[in-house]
């Protein structure tokens, strides 16, 4: 009986000794990936055209460094809802002209305020220059919390109004940078002919339906210019 419990206990040890090693392989697999998602960027041999979007939360940006890494373009925030003003717009704005990178602004739309209104904060913002990337709009916020009940309807016209003003400003087409939940609850990228940027890690991205000119790949790269995260952009070419 005692060789039986000693046998038995071995085997209890082994199985433990197993778990223990399998264990350890998927941690160091896990943070191995981790580490690779944080550093990845697309083959710049398919995707020749990279870049990234700036806004404040990204701190003080070193914009001849990251010219250096290989962002050639730069969509920088500017302004949000009706109201709010990047308040690191022009610097960042006139940094990255005065590095040489092509340079775009981006407008995060609230369906709960008026159309006009935030066309209004955005056109304030941002001077007018056809030299400039064609505006981007991001559409991410639902109209589900808004303070007056918006109808999906009125999220479309008023949006609809909010385009055409600011491209009146621009001379040119927006982009809609177009994340899944807005997608997902308004399927806009079936009902307005514009070129779309979408939003998804590592994996060209599929939900909207319809071929995308830019993409979001990678939200957080870290390099050495910015190891908080880059939101890392590339275009189709």
């Amino acid at each position: 009986m005692a060789r039986k419990g000693r046998t038995a206990s071995g085997g209890r040890r082994l199985l433990w000794r197993a778990a223990g090693a399998l264990l350890l392989l998927a941690m160091i697999a896990g943070a191995w990936g981790w580490w690779h998602l944080r550093h990845w960027t697309p083959e710049r041999s398919i995707y020749p055209l990279q870049g990234v979007e700036i806004g404040v939360d990204d701190g003080e940006v070193s914009w001849k460094s990251l010219k250096a890494i290989g962002a050639d373009f730069a969509y920088i925030d500017a302004s949000a809802s009706a109201f709010a003003r990047d308040p690191a717009f022009v610097d960042n704005f006139d940094a990255a002209k005065a590095a040489g990178m092509q340079v775009g602004a981006l407008h995060r739309y609230d369906p709960c305020q008026p159309a006009g209104t935030q066309a209004a904060n955005f056109v304030t913002t941002v001077p007018r220059d056809a030299k400039l990337l064609p505006p981007a709009v991001e559409l991410d916020m639902l109209a589900d919390n808004c303070p007056v009940k918006v109808s999906d309807a009125r999220v479309e016209s008023e949006l609809m109004t909010f385009l055409n003003q600011v491209e009146t400003h621009a001379g040119k087409p927006v982009i809609l940078k177009v994340t899944p939940a807005f997608q997902s609850r308004y399927t806009i990228a079936h009902k307005l002919d514009r070129n779309l940027w979408l939003v998804q890690d590592r994996f060209e991205p599929g939900y909207a339906g319809r071929p995308w000119t830019m993409w979001t790949a990678n939200h957080s790269l870290a390099n050495e210019v910015a190891q908080g995260g880059l939101r890392w952009v590339v275009v189709l070419p």
